[in-house]
């Protein structure tokens, strides 16, 4: 403990650069073996700077970030000792990007959109995914013909109306409907409540050890229990089953058969420590088993 106050002490003995969020889903999606562009809005500092480096090394085109003067990247910072999470430091900004990123955003979209099959929306409440931006890109979308997968978070949750898979967990459900349920069949009401009111095509709410649950107006709940086995680190778990989810259905398996898939694919990267990516082999293996 420290002589100076009632805190560890930590030496560092290892550091290393990991990347996270939407970039994280990238890599699952790029691990799959899909053909992936990532668009994001970044600072101009030197944190940016790393970012692009390591896109670079995962084969990542950083074509795509936008760069915003005067706003920092975000990077959470994890300590750990001893496959153990201490502490960990948030640097971000989250407030709404400028007018000039949003029409910078918007015009990879529209050339990128053009000959894409699906769109994830990873939305971290971090200022990038402004309302107007969030109508015109669905706009976009409907246009192309692309899928649209969507990972929400509590400041735009009802904004993403009519898309094709609307991802939140359940805790983040319960917040955006204000109430905690009470029970299985509540959690059930409230769940196709959210469903029609967005009128996506299947609300997939993940609920932990407890797996997922899918919710369509044209067919009966669907529960699919979680097949982890050995769970490490839950980091990045999200990343993944959006990304194999979405990847998988816009291949053209039903919502069953992907989602399936994107249940094993969690199972493998929660046996890994931070966040991590699961390929084909390692999904086979993990069924197999």
């Amino acid at each position: 403990m420290s002589p100076e106050a009632p805190v560890p002490v930590i030496e560092i003995n290892r550091e290393e650069y990991r990347l996270g969020g939407a970039a994280n889903v990238a890599l699952n999606l790029i691990s799959l073996g899909a053909e992936v562009f990532a668009v994001g809005l970044v600072g101009s500092e030197a944190n940016a700077k790393v970012l692009k480096k390591l896109f670079k090394q995962h084969g990542l085109s950083s074509k795509g970030l936008v760069s915003e003067m005067g706003r920092k990247t975000t990077i959470k910072t994890r300590i750990g000792a001893v496959n153990q999470q201490i502490v960990r430091i948030d640097i971000e900004d989250s407030g709404d990007l400028s007018d000039k990123s949003k029409e910078a955003i918007l015009l990879l979209l529209k050339k990128q959109l053009e000959h894409s099959d699906l769109l994830i929306i990873e939305d971290y409440n971090k200022g990038l995914l402004r309302e107007d931006l969030i109508s015109e890109t669905l706009d976009l979308c409907k246009k192309h013909n692309v899928m649209v997968a969507v990972d929400p978070k509590q400041k735009n949750f009802f904004k993403y109306r009519k898309v094709d898979i609307f991802k939140p967990n359940y805790k983040e459900l319960q917040s955006n409907l204000g109430r905690c349920f009470e029970s299985e069949a509540d959690f059930f009401e409230g769940a196709a409540q959210v469903q029609k009111k967005l009128a996506c095509k299947y609300l997939v709410v993940t609920h932990g050890a407890k797996g997922m649950y899918i919710f369509s107006a044209k067919s009966p709940m669907l529960h699919l229990p979680s097949c982890a086995r050995m769970v490490y680190d839950v980091s990045g778990a999200g990343d993944t089953v959006i990304g194999a989810l979405g990847l998988a259905f816009a291949s053209g398996a039903d919502i069953h058969t992907a989602a399936s898939f994107a249940n094993l694919a969690a199972g493998v990267v929660c046996g890994k420590m931070g966040t991590a990516t699961a390929n084909i082999e390692e999904i086979r293996d993990y069924a197999q088993a």
